[in-house]
């Protein structure tokens, strides 16, 4: 293995099963998932309904590719373009976030004869080569190389930065500014504006509501695409809406929206989708291997299904605020604490310093005695000072409270670690 594929905690953990919002490791410990394999695992561990629908399949066909039609996938893409909110959409699978983006890219680039791309900064969309061209976020962009020239606007972090100290009008103002700005000296077509509504690996970070509706107005006047990267807070995660874009949903839908992790709940699905006059665009063959294959295609529309039908965005919307309300009270006088943010179970607790700067020291302690006290979460940020929290979307009550009763408890722990009290060094 590469020694650049991270691994969290001092003695990694190897995990060999789960049931529901539980994992166990191979010495047989249980563990709370506050992290779901990195928001993946959305509705529960061992789903009946998943499992049931992927062991049917692999008993039929396990391949088939694009070029034959499954009648999964065609159901799949229906329900997916239906719901997504754009108008004559179309459905393309993959495997992954990354490969999604990257198909993205390709429309946009293609359909405005254009490799010129905006960004957000602190953003993250894939590993790949040309994801890594679009990744504001410096900890996970390992080469400036990229065929895309790549444009970074203002936006994306709320409480940071040099508009950080305005009100959510005024920060949208300026941020609008800035990106009007920035294409009045842009020489050429810009192709498209990639954005989070909120961004994962940046630490759950997100713009005031209506933001991109503001951006979009203005994109709309050059014929800029928006692309919406939905990978970590579509199907209903955010708990106020179905997708992360609907909480800037004045303009209307974006042009194209990416989705990834959740849907296959633990299987290998991503897609993009876009309305017909983009998705039809490319002049030339393409197939997917794998991407649309039979059992993830299955998995998927099983994890829908149940998704929809026992309401888990509500779910999300109403644990997920019990808790943010019972993290804060736990946390509540903790000098490490900055700030604890997001929407529905998507949940970032910002650590920092005694003198207020980003403390990724605080956030490895909290990540090991959350381990220690039964607790999985994940962190993120620029600086890797953010514990990103987003079970799975089945969480109960109970579960949701005895995970901030044991994060109060390891936080507290982080702050008599890292010496301070009240805000104070320890004397």
């Amino acid at each position: 293995m590469p020694e650049w594929l991270a691994l969290y905690y001092r003695e990694p953990l190897e995990l060999t099963h789960g049931e529901g919002r539980y994992v166990w490791d191979a010495e047989g410990r249980r563990y709370l998932d506050f992290f779901g394999g990195i928001l993946t695992t959305m509705t529960a561990h061992a789903l009946p309904e998943v499992t049931k629908a992927v062991a049917e399949q692999a008993g039929r066909i396990l391949h088939t590719s694009t070029l034959y039609l499954d009648r999964h996938m065609v159901e799949l893409a229906e329900r997916i373009a239906a719901l997504s909110g754009i108008p004559d959409a179309r459905v393309f699978f993959t495997t992954s976030g990354t490969e999604a983006n990257d198909a993205a890219l390709l429309l946009a680039t293609t359909f405005r004869r254009s490799n010129q791309v905006l960004a957000m900064r602190n953003s993250y969309h894939g590993r790949s080569f040309s994801a890594v061209g679009i990744t504001g976020n410096s900890s996970w962009s390992p080469t400036s190389l990229s065929p895309l020239q790549t444009l970074y606007v203002h936006g994306g972090v709320r409480t940071r930065g040099p508009y950080a100290q305005l009100s959510d009008a005024e920060f949208t103002a300026a941020c609008v500014a800035d990106l009007e700005d920035m294409l009045g000296q842009v020489h050429g077509t810009v192709a498209a504006l990639i954005a989070e509504p909120v961004q994962g690996v940046g630490g759950f970070t997100a713009p005031p509501d209506g933001l991109y509706a503001a951006f979009r107005d203005v994109l709309q006047q050059h014929g800029i695409l928006w692309i919406t990267d939905e990978v970590q807070t579509g199907w209903g995660r955010t708990g106020d809406h179905f997708w992360g874009w609907q909480a800037h949903a004045a303009s209307g839908p974006p042009d194209l929206l990416t989705f990834a992790k959740g849907i296959g709940n633990g299987m290998s699905v991503g897609g993009v989708v876009a309305r017909a006059e983009v998705m039809n665009c490319l002049d030339a063959n393409s197939i997917s291997t794998f991407g649309g294959s039979p059992v993830t295609m299955a998995a998927g529309l099983a994890n829908l299904t149940y998704l929809l039908e026992h309401d888990l965005q509500g779910n999300a919307r109403r644990v997920g605020g019990l808790l943010a309300e019972r993290l804060r009270a736990a946390t509540a006088g903790l000098a490490v604490v900055r700030e604890i943010r997001g929407r529905g179970l998507m949940i970032g607790v910002e650590l920092t310093e005694p003198d207020g700067t980003p403390s990724p020291r605080a956030a490895s302690l909290a990540l090991e005695h959350a381990r220690e006290a039964g607790l999985l979460i994940g962190k993120g940020g620029r600086e890797g000072h953010t514990l990103r929290i987003a079970p799975p979307l089945t969480l109960t009550v109970a579960e949701a409270e005895q995970g901030a009763e044991i994060l109060g408890g390891v936080l507290r722990r982080v702050q008599d670690t890292i010496g301070t009290i009240g805000g104070k060094e320890r004397p």
